[in-house]
């Protein structure tokens, strides 16, 4: 579709460019309508059709339906697949000269197999779970575009590690954890190639080092050795950032694409605007499960479908441009502001450039981008936490969960660890911001259809994107979910007064045990709790020591008659305190 409408723009520039006075115009201008009322028969061509004789061929058409079959049955994986049993075939024409024949047994498809007209090419062969998944055939460009091609994702991979690398220290832990946070890159490989019976399982070794990494971070912090950028002078950093901004912002408008999620937000926002119900049967004929996110994510998009307009199809889809790129946007100011709030001074404009430098960086915050998808808002809603948590402000903080998890739900899973202060207060301001933006839109069936259109549906969907998916693993499955509940649970109470670094650290763990147990995981996933991991790491190093340790604080012991003072965070303005050294 989006191919089609880029061919109709190149035509119409064409035209212009080439059009004279008189007869050259107006054959140009014939021509230019003609293509414009066939366009939408030749996309709708495209899906598959049954032909009208299997011995006759089609209109446009040398071969029938039985040659085509013929042709098929000679095809690798429709011979590996007859070894398990019999196949039907049926054969479909996909548009003009490209045939698909489907290979059925028990009423299931088994085999797709896609044949050209003329030349009686096999083209494609798919078989397993590549049949009902388009995603996981490693179609070039599908996901992130040109963000694949090595000579950018290699790039970025080395600009995001080599500002914090100290090759006077090349063994740092630091130096480990960006590593791993660029190890999913190993998984991507195989999975741009259509591999994901491997791709699926090279992300679990990766997410248990972090969860690992992440609840150790939480639960015994320890400043480490040596400055958090050894080299590069700050005014470089931030000049290296603004570049990156700029750089990723001129991709998404020359090359991304957008994924039905964003099309999705588009699609809502048209809805709300127009007073339409924003869940139930009808939501779009093009992405059919469109009203599963939370009525704020669709909100959101509002201003910019407003900007510019939707025009009823999957076109370029500017306003998801627009919302994707003002996500990532507010991200990096929040962290930038994030830093300010952790330390006083320069130290702290110092971290908060190296968080945004590194969020920019990062090569799947950019993927995120490339496909105009909206899983930005959870580390947006995140780091808007973490801030609002750092400068001791309660009801903020419950307003960032709140709208956080009434867009895309998994924010609500760091409400316990984020109730550690006045809990009452953010309790209140949690649910009042969730009562706000969620009941208006409360569908005919009540809060039980809104469930299974949300999180009943994306809890309960099959995806071979998971090991569970891939693998009968029933009873794992449901320890490592009740695992994440109890750790739901223990960060609310454990360790007693954690600082600010460990609550990041901590909101790292829990967001990765939410994603562990998940059928469906993608790569778009990871920037869920980059804010998170990027400041329990980062929080590590600092250019200067702290203020010593009062006197009283240096055993952990209080004194008998009064409770035990609350420790301050290394990152913390007010600090008088410091965590244990590396």
């Amino acid at each position: 579709m989006e191919l089609r409408h880029r061919g109709l723009a190149r035509l119409k520039a064409d035209a212009a460019h080439q059009a004279k006075p008189g007869a050259c115009a107006r054959r140009a201008v014939v021509a230019l309508v003609a293509v414009l009322l066939l366009a939408p028969a030749a996309a709708a061509a495209q899906d598959p059709k049954l032909p009208p004789s299997q011995t006759v061929p089609p209109r446009f058409f040398d071969r029938s339906a039985q040659q085509v079959e013929r042709i098929a049955e000679r095809a690798r994986k429709v011979r590996e697949a007859r070894r398990d049993g019999p196949l039907a075939p049926t054969a479909y024409t996909r548009g003009i000269g490209r045939w698909q024949v489907s290979f059925f047994r028990d009423g299931k498809e088994r085999v797709q197999v896609q044949v050209d007209d003329g030349s009686g090419a096999i083209l494609e062969q798919w078989s397993g779970d590549q049949v009902a998944w388009r995603m996981a055939r490693g179609y070039p460009g599908a996901f992130g575009r040109k963000l694949n091609a090595p000579y950018i994702w290699i790039p970025l991979c080395a600009l995001f590690l080599l500002p914090f690398f100290d090759f006077r220290r090349p063994l740092r832990l630091l130096h480990l954890d960006l590593l791993v946070l660029l190890a999913f890159g190993a998984s991507h490989v195989f999975f741009n190639r259509g591999e994901i019976g491997v791709s699926v399982p090279l992300v679990y070794p990766v997410l248990l080092y972090l969860l690992v990494r992440m609840l150790l971070a939480g639960l015994r912090p320890r400043e480490r050795p040596g400055r958090l950028v050894p080299y590069v002078p700050l005014a470089a950093l931030a000049a290296a950032l603004v570049f990156l901004v700029g750089f990723r912002v001129a991709l998404n408008v020359v090359d991304s694409n957008v994924i039905d999620v964003g099309y999705a937000g588009v699609i809502g926002a048209d809805r709300v605007v127009d007073g339409d119900q924003l869940y139930g049967d009808g939501f779009s004929e093009d992405v059919g499960k469109g009203d599963t996110y939370g009525p704020v994510n669709y909100l959101l998009y509002v201003p910019f479908e407003q900007a510019m307009r939707w025009s009823g199809r999957w076109d370029d889809l500017p306003a998801a441009h627009g919302a994707a790129i003002a996500f990532d946007l507010l991200t990096i100011g929040v962290l930038m502001l994030l830093g300010r709030a952790l330390r006083p001074g320069r130290e702290g404009t110092a971290l908060g450039v190296a968080l945004a430098y590194a969020w920019t960086a990062y090569p799947y915050t950019a993927f995120v981008l490339e496909t105009n998808s909206n899983d930005t808002l959870v580390a947006l809603a995140c780091a808007c936490a973490l801030l609002a948590f750092a400068r001791r402000s309660p009801t903020a903080t419950g307003v960032a969960v709140g709208l956080g998890a009434a867009a895309k739900f998994a924010p609500l899973a760091l409400a316990p660890l984020f109730a550690r202060r006045r809990p009452l207060v953010f309790a209140l301001a949690l649910v009042v911001s969730l009562a706000v933006t969620v009941l208006p839109f409360i569908p005919d069936g009540g809060l039980r259809e809104l469930y299974d259109r949300t999180l009943g549906y994306q809890a309960g969907r099959g995806s071979p994107f998971s090991v569970w998916g891939q693998a009968e693993l029933g009873r794992l499955q449901a320890l490592v979910k009740a695992g994440a509940v109890a750790l739901a649970l223990a960060v609310a109470f454990v360790p007693r007064r954690p600082d600010d670094r460990q609550v990041a650290a901590l909101g790292a763990a829990m967001l990765i045990a939410l994603q562990l147990p998940v059928n469906h995981w993608f790569y778009l996933y990871v920037v869920w709790f980059v804010p998170f991991v990027l400041v329990a790491v980062f929080g590590a190093y600092r250019a200067t020591a702290p203020p010593a340790r009062a006197a009283g604080e240096s055993t952990g012991r209080a004194h008998p008659s009064r409770p035990p003072p609350a420790p301050r965070s290394a990152m913390d303005p007010h600090s008088t305190s410091r965590s244990a050294p590396a």
